[in-house]
């Protein structure tokens, strides 16, 4: 067997790989005697068909099988052997002047292409800088995260006259184009929420309403066509709702209200424990702090990205484009040319960026501990739980989860490279200079 490569410049290579009778034959006969153990042939008893025949009835299958079985092997250990950094996968180079009898006789010869990931010297330095955003509330958005606070502990009350922020339960009736109720039609009684009422001038129409009150809703307009919320509004399939034409007649059935609770102790313990605050002043230092916590998990985020921004944007080195976009029609025939156009950007992006990062963790040897990604795994966990039960599971218990789930190796991989990615945009972190910046929740929404 004759193995070599042969470079076509610094980001692409063949590969060809020669094979003689004496590197196959010992391996399909191999097999074939396995096959004639196994097979149940009328005729013959188990385990005893002659591999005579076996080889006359499925040897050339068996030799095909085994020579891909060896290419297989030998591109695998020629890669490793060289420590050739592909990227993505060799693909076999297709020559259709070679035709093969395959009389277990033939000499064969192979060609793959290769991508080659590129060599490459990418530095950070505290010349590199990056905004680090520190988002403080506006008054706006602390007073509306107290009042929805403050609603979700109240209490209902059902008032004559409907106003902003209501809910109307009512009665929703398809009308005809001339106006009349539509018979057969659709028609649900639901609850409509005045908040989420897009089209202003209907919204103002919804307030000042009592029971018994009707009037002509269109739908499509009061919500901006969004098809969901239609849906679930009038209880019908989206298809059919996003299709919807008609107008419906609105009749209130009541009027609800969610009043806020009292700024109260029992309001306070109910929220932060007992005793941990009995003043409206500490009451509104919490909500704050809850709110700069969260903006500071968007902050975290932004910084990221532009941390993933400025890596990018410092990688100068080329891919082998056209050899990844063959690779990927290759390995996905539902891809479309217009799919691997619009999305090629994206996933030359994130290669670099995976290449870039591969680069950081070898260059400062920083390394990635089985308990590190175990806790980051644990903590996915515990969160997701969280969400469908107020009472934690044990230490105990959420370990035994951690382990099942990183026992599938798909998501065990996933937790790795996400552990991977903060690693070192911890490094990037401690390496550039990030200049503290405050800036408005409102002013930062305009930035992503």
């Amino acid at each position: 067997m004759n193995i070599s490569q042969e470079k076509i410049d610094n980001l692409n290579a063949i590969v060809k790989i020669n094979i003689k009778p004496e590197d196959y034959q010992p391996r399909v006969e191999k097999a074939i005697k396995d096959h004639a153990k196994k097979a149940k042939i009328p005729g013959f008893r188990p385990g005893m068909v002659p591999p005579s025949h076996i080889k006359k009835m499925y040897g050339k299958s068996i030799l095909v099988d085994e020579v891909n079985n060896l290419l297989s092997d030998t591109l695998n250990n020629y890669i490793n052997e060289q420590q050739l950094e592909v990227l993505g996968q060799p693909l076999p180079k297709m020559d259709d002047s070679k035709e093969y009898n395959w009389d277990f006789a033939d000499d064969f010869e192979f060609n793959y292409e290769v991508g080659l990931a590129p060599a490459f010297d990418i530095d950070f330095s505290s010349k590199d800088k990056v905004t680090q955003y520190v988002i403080k509330p506006e008054k706006e958005t602390l007073e509306s995260r107290i009042s929805n606070i403050r609603k979700s502990y109240g209490k209902m009350t059902n008032p004559d006259v409907s106003a902003d922020g209501d809910v109307l339960y009512a009665e929703l009736v398809q009308l005809s184009p001339d106006g009349s109720v539509f018979e057969g039609g659709i028609s649900n009684t639901t609850s409509v929420r005045l908040d989420q009422v897009q089209d202003a001038k209907i919204k103002k129409s919804l307030i000042g309403l009592k029971k018994g009150d009707e009037l002509v809703l269109d739908i499509q307009k009061a919500y901006d066509k969004d098809a969901a919320r239609i849906a679930a509004i009038l209880k019908i399939d989206e298809d059919l709702a996003a299709d919807l034409k008609s107008n419906f007649r609105l009749t209130v059935k009541n009027v609800n209200r969610l009043e806020e609770s009292d700024l109260n102790q029992e309001f306070f313990d109910k929220l932060f424990g007992e005793g941990k605050v009995t003043t409206e002043e500490g009451f509104r230092e919490e909500i704050t702090k809850e709110i700069e916590a969260m903006f500071a998990q968007d902050a975290d985020r932004k910084l990221q990205n532009d941390l993933y921004k400025l890596a990018i944007d410092k990688a100068t080195f080329e891919l082998p484009d056209e050899f990844l976009k063959r690779w990927l029609k290759t390995t996905n025939d539902k891809l479309t040319d217009e799919e691997l156009t619009g999305g090629y950007d994206d996933f030359a992006k994130n290669l670099k960026w995976t290449l870039i990062e591969n680069k950081i963790i070898k260059d400062n040897k920083i390394e990635i501990k089985y308990e590190e990604v175990f806790h980051a795994a644990q903590a996915r966990l515990d969160a997701q739980f969280r969400m469908y039960s107020p009472q934690p599971l044990s230490d105990e218990q959420l370990g035994q989860y951690t382990v099942q789930f990183l026992q599938n190796k798909e998501q065990a991989n996933k937790i790795f490279d996400e552990v991977k990615a903060l690693k070192v945009l911890d490094y990037l972190k401690s390496v550039v200079t990030l200049n503290d910046k405050e800036i408005t929740d409102k002013k930062f929404a305009e930035l992503v």
